[in-house]
């Protein structure tokens, strides 16, 4: 994946919305690995994620 569609790529799972330049968060999936991304309001809140490749289900 090139640098430009990562970027565009940057959205909060649980939200939707786009994340680049603000206080958001970047992991792996605990199950596959895969990069998540969460903006800092949903974190606060602790809504739940659901990670886009296996479907794992978080806090």
């Amino acid at each position: 994946m090139s640098q430009s569609q990562q970027k565009r790529a940057r959205k909060c799972v649980s939200c939707g919305i786009n994340i680049s330049g603000t206080n958001a968060a970047r992991f792996a999936c605990p199950e596959c690995g895969t990069q998540i991304y969460r903006c800092a309001k949903c974190r606060k809140q602790s809504n739940l994620y659901e990670c886009p490749d296996c479907g794992f289900t978080g806090p």
